[in-house]
């Protein structure tokens, strides 16, 4: 009887173990927030909002803290990328908002609410809004350098840095996800909306506002070495040189994706893509565009890569190597792709075909062309299709957006 009662303890013990989950820590206020730095692997669950009225937000996070430097990014940096020490934990939002942040920090690097987040880390359902962050490099409001997971997060306010600038993430070579940005985000080089360059993949996202910059400055990415899908931007961007309305350099992949927002320049400025290095799919582009030298409706210079089923609408303005689709084409393959000769003012391209108002708004145009393509009705989609055309009434538009 001694023996079977062990026995049951031992098993009683063995199980509870089995069962026993960590709790996640709740974070109520801006010292909970501000603990996360001591414990860089753990859990987090945001309880609430947190905002310039919450608990510590005078001596952590507002205009007045660390002398004048706002909040203390987590996680630690010396010079150079091995330095720094990032989050590696879950951090789960649940929806809530951390408002009113404040960071002063023009000399520092990986700046934002997290200095980084490591290959295990995760930030997801989070809302960074009415930010005012400055940094040098690597600068983003909620991630300076994203190795992780950042997903279902978006920002708002106004961001400013040097290079690798963007208004939720600064650098990313892991993942970004159903996120988004609308406010102003200004730099030197390296400079979107969402982020500033991108060595890994975003996907489902889509920014607004204003980017300014110097070189490589995107609505949505500065620069692009990755991969970017199912994303669009309605920013309006102005810089120098490669200036895109959703990217403004892409040696990776850039498909499923659409720009409405101007985009203005000197030299390499296109409505999608400054300049194209990579590969270029399905996507589209129908803001203005105007610049000096190499100036196209979807592409400024296609360099190097593919461009295919593709389209653009924008008015393009320049003085040089000016196209309705492609204002310069080195040796790049551009296929199955058009513009609008009407309300673009071009009537040629450094590839891609013109087309009438009247012809872009015919499936006939695109079908002809083997593009995966459908008729459908006024607000309605065919999912199964990658592009979707309301016959004689609208340009093609991807399946995963609508007509409204």
């Amino acid at each position: 009887m001694k023996t079977f009662s062990i026995f049951l303890i031992t098993v009683a013990l063995i199980a509870g173990m089995v069962c026993y989950v960590a709790r996640p820590i709740e974070i109520r206020d801006w010292y909970d927030l501000n603990a996360i730095r001591d414990n860089l692997d753990d859990s987090y669950l945001l309880m609430n909002d947190l905002d310039s009225t919450t608990p510590g937000y005078e001596e952590l996070a507002g205009e007045t803290a660390n002398q004048g430097k706002g909040w203390q990014p987590i996680g630690t940096f010396v010079a150079g990328h091995h330095g720094l020490k990032s989050f590696e934990g879950t951090f789960d939002g649940q929806g809530y908002e951390i408002r009113d942040l404040f960071i002063n920090r023009a000399d520092e690097s990986a700046v934002g609410l997290f200095r980084g987040v490591e290959q295990e880390g995760v930030i997801k359902d989070i809302g960074v809004v009415n930010a005012t962050v400055t940094g040098s490099g690597f600068t983003g409001t909620l991630v300076g350098l994203n190795h992780g997971a950042v997903r279902d997060s978006y920002f708002t306010g106004n961001m400013t840095g040097v290079d690798w600038v963007g208004g939720l993430v600064g650098l990313n070579d892991g993942t970004v996800s159903n996120s988004h940005s609308r406010g102003s985000v200004t730099g030197n080089g390296n400079v979107g909306g969402l982020m500033g360059r991108n060595f890994g993949t975003v996907s489902n996202s889509h920014s607004t506002g204003s980017v300014t910059g110097n070189y490589s400055v995107g609505g949505l990415v500065g620069a692009n070495d990755g991969t970017v899908s199912n994303s669009h931007s309605s920013t309006n961007v102005t810089g120098t040189s490669t200036i895109g309305g959703l990217v403004g350099g892409a040696g990776g992949t850039v498909s499923s994706c659409y720009a409405t927002g101007n985009a203005t320049g000197e030299e390499f400025i296109g409505g999608l893509l400054g300049l194209s290095v990579g590969t270029v799919n399905n996507t589209y582009s129908t803001g203005s565009v105007t610049g000096n030298s190499s100036v196209g409706g979807l592409v400024g210079d296609a360099f190097d890569g593919t461009v295919n089923n593709t389209y653009s609408t924008g008015s393009v303005t320049g003085n040089s190597s000016v196209g309705g689709l492609v204002g310069e084409n080195e040796r790049s393959t551009v296929t199955n792709s058009f513009w609008d000769t009407q309300t673009s003012g071009q009537a040629t391209s450094a590839g891609g075909t013109g087309k009438t108002t009247a012809e872009m708004e015919c499936i006939d145009t695109f079908s002809g062309a083997a593009w995966n393509i459908i008729a459908v009705a006024m607000n309605q989609t065919t999912p199964a299709y990658i592009w979707n055309i309301v016959d004689d009434v609208t340009y093609p538009f991807l399946s995963w957006q609508s007509t409204t």
